[in-house]
């Protein structure tokens, strides 16, 4: 069995030695604000301190080193005791691995970034019918949760980074798609919502191949875009997924010096693709705050744990940036909780995010 002092040591290798093509080293991001979070959900207020791991697709890449931020801080804030693991690289049978652990060391709740769902639905059930509070995070269609929690409407999203993608391509040409995993839900229903847009708004555009997995590592996005553009020569636009593509796609477009030719429109960060937004290889870049995601899945667990499900509605108000009015749009899964917490990132105001 994996005891927690082997997560932790795990946690450590992988913040040593990931190597995914991705800057580890984050400027100063600055605490989430938290000044109209609901002060009862402290383990002074509720009564007892709660363990809870935060299980995350892939240690060591920039996005989770900035929600293990979150997670820290909900500790330091609520003094629950709350940390964040996850695989040095992603791979469902690791990360399931780990919440096995986390089963067996008796965890109170389980709040999991998965790297597929299909992999993770049995042992999440097992941690539930265990007594475990499960909350996901981009996990949309995961049936053995407690509550997931969207940071926005996952279609919207992909139609808005479309929208932007097709204006750089003047609404024609071919583009691909990526995703982290054929089977993460929530990219994609990104994925989904972006095509449905470029087929009612400009149907001269067109995929030229069918959207690559890239298992959430810049490096392989590099290389698999790198061999799309080798077969699709005129490969005129990438509308990424998952964060890496953003460091992936600027880096071969830099190396290959198709500014202009060869359009990004993605998920990313500014400490990743900052560089690239700054020399104009990638235009444009949409992310939420991992941090506050973080911190949102936590408060979620307090809630459920403390009794205090039937406040966990429409209307939800957490107190944090892009979740003070949680929907749930799905009548048969009001348990599926939606935010409004995405911003869109250009070389213009990218100075205002420093993560």
């Amino acid at each position: 069995m994996i005891t927690r002092r082997h997560l932790h040591s795990l946690t450590l290798a992988a913040l040593a030695g990931a190597s995914l093509g991705i800057p580890r080293a984050f400027a100063a991001s600055g605490p989430v604000d938290v000044s109209k979070v609901p002060k009862d959900i402290t383990a002074k207020a509720v009564g007892k301190k709660f363990s809870m791991a935060t299980v995350v697709k892939v240690d060591g890449i920039a996005w989770f080193d900035r929600m293990r931020e979150g997670v820290k801080q909900f500790k330091d804030d609520t003094g629950h005791d709350t940390w964040m693991v996850g695989p040095s690289q992603a791979d469902a049978a690791a990360q399931v691995q780990i919440v096995e652990s986390l089963i067996a060391q008796g965890v109170d709740a389980i709040c999991i970034v998965p790297f597929s769902v299909e992999a993770v639905e049995p042992v999440l059930k097992k941690a539930r019918d265990r007594g475990i509070v499960v909350i996901s995070h981009e996990a949309s269609n995961l049936n053995n949760t407690d509550y997931d929690i969207e940071a926005f409407d996952n279609r919207a999203y992909g139609a808005k980074l479309m929208e932007v993608l097709a204006k750089q391509m003047g609404g024609e040409g071919g583009y691909v798609c990526t995703v982290g995993s054929l089977t993460s839900q929530s990219q994609n229903e990104w994925i989904d919502g972006g095509i449905a847009y470029q087929k009612a708004h400009f149907p001269k555009m067109f995929e030229v191949t069918k959207r690559i997995e890239t298992y959430d590592d810049a490096n392989t996005d590099y290389t698999k875009l790198k061999e799309v553009l080798t077969t699709y020569p005129k490969l005129r636009g990438i509308l990424g997924g998952p964060m890496p593509t953003s460091a992936g796609a600027g880096r071969l477009i830099a190396e290959r010096g198709l500014k202009g030719k060869l359009f990004f429109s993605g998920t990313g960060l500014v400490s990743v693709a900052g560089q690239y937004l700054k020399d104009g290889d990638i235009d444009y870049i949409q992310f939420w705050d991992p941090a506050v995601a973080g911190y949102a899945m936590n408060i979620l667990a307090v809630m459920a744990l403390a009794k205090h499900r039937d406040q966990i509605k429409q209307g939800l108000d957490l107190g944090l940036t892009g979740y003070t009015h949680l929907t749930t749009p799905d009548p048969k899964r009001p348990n599926l909780l939606y935010g409004a917490g995405w911003v869109g990132v250009t070389k213009e105001n990218m100075n205002q995010y420093n993560f």
